[in-house]
């Protein structure tokens, strides 16, 4: 109940008017982790997947291998940048498609863009919605 409550208020309240914080707790696959979501010092929604805004990354379980090989790269590196344990900052939180799930822009505690990290290194590529390139070609 509280994840769907975190989900509706940041989605239909105020969006962009605000950044969060996040412990994460694990690695899905390159642009997707779990977290805590730290509302206050005492209420925290636990285990919330969050899905990185505007970059997309290989699918671990991908269309040929050269796709699973890059998503494996991919996800090794969200887990260098956002380690266990970690407490990230999430902007511009929306509903995702999926339901349970948000998307955000997240930052590291340096203040790093996540997605664009995995831009420049080439192990993502900008994404704005709509179909996906492949990965195979």
């Amino acid at each position: 109940m509280k994840r769907f409550l975190f989900i509706i208020l940041v989605a239909f309240i105020c969006s962009d008017c605000f950044a969060i914080s996040a412990l994460v707790k694990y690695i899905v696959d390159g642009d997707t982790f779990i977290a805590d979501i730290i509302l206050t010092e005492k209420i925290r929604v636990n285990n919330v997947s969050v899905r990185l805004n505007n970059v997309d990354t290989p699918e671990i379980h991908g269309h040929c291998d050269v796709e699973i090989e890059r998503a494996q790269m991919a996800k090794e590196r969200l887990a260098e940048l956002l380690p266990v344990e970690s407490v990230v900052v999430l902007e511009n939180i929306k509903d995702d498609k999926y339901s349970g799930r948000v998307d955000a822009n997240v930052f590291d505690e340096s203040g790093y863009d996540i997605g664009l990290v995995l831009i420049k290194e080439k192990l993502g590529r900008p994404y704005s919605g709509g179909k996906r390139q492949s990965w195979c070609n």
